[in-house]
C-alpha cells in the first residue's frame, strides 16, 4: 500500500491525519443525528402517549365529526338570521307618538297620535281623539311613508318621529 501511495506521491503520515480527521467528523455527524433522532422519539411518544395509533385515528374521525356537526349548525344559524331579519324588516318597530289636546275645553293632553311603521315605511297612524263625553279612534295607512289620506299635524309629526326611529344622529336635528 505504501507503494501505492509513495507512487501517487502521497505520504502516509498525512493520509492517515486525513483519514482521522474525516472519522472523528463522521462520529460527530452520528452523535447530531442520534440526538435528533431521540428528541423526535420523546416528541412522537408524547404525541402518541396513552394511545395506539388507531385509537388515535379514531379520536381525530371522532372530532372531524363533531366539527363537521358544528359546521352544519352554523348554516342553520346563518339561514335563522336571514329569515329573522326578512322578518324584522316586515314588522312594525318603528313608532313615533305625539300626545295633544283635541280641544280646548279638555286639558292634559288626554289624545294622541301614535304612527307604527315597518322598515320600508309601511305600517298606520293610529289617532285617538279624546273628548268629555267620547273617545274617538282614527286609523290612517300609511304605504312607503306616505299616506292617500290626509293628516293632521299631529299625525304628521308622529309619522316623522316614527320614519327617524333608531337613527339617533337625525333626531338631533
Amino acid at each position: 500500500m505504501d507503494a501505492i501511495l509513495t507512487s501517487m506521491g502521497i505520504d502516509a503520515g498525512v493520509m492517515i491525519i486525513v483519514l482521522l480527521v474525516l472519522e472523528i467528523f463522521l462520529v460527530l455527524a452520528v452523535f447530531i443525528m442520534s440526538a435528533r433522532m431521540r428528541k423526535l422519539n420523546a416528541r412522537y411518544n408524547s404525541f402518541m402517549k396513552g394511545q395506539n395509533g388507531s385509537s388515535l385515528e379514531k379520536d381525530i374521525n371522532k372530532r372531524m365529526g363533531k366539527i363537521d356537526k358544528y359546521a352544519k349548525s352554523f348554516g342553520a344559524i346563518d339561514d335563522s338570521i336571514v329569515l329573522l331579519r326578512e322578518t324584522m324588516q316586515k314588522s312594525v318597530h318603528k313608532y313615533g307618538i305625539v300626545k295633544y289636546d283635541a280641544f280646548d275645553d279638555v286639558g292634559g293632553k288626554l289624545s294622541f297620535v301614535l304612527a307604527l311603521l315597518d322598515d320600508s315605511d309601511t305600517g298606520f297612524v293610529l289617532n285617538a281623539v279624546h273628548s268629555k263625553e267620547n273617545c274617538f279612534l282614527y286609523i290612517k295607512e300609511i304605504m312607503k311613508g306616505e299616506s292617500y289620506i290626509m293628516l293632521s299635524n299631529e299625525e304628521i309629526e308622529a309619522l316623522r318621529i316614527a320614519k327617524r326611529y333608531g337613527n339617533d344622529e337625525l333626531l338631533d336635528e
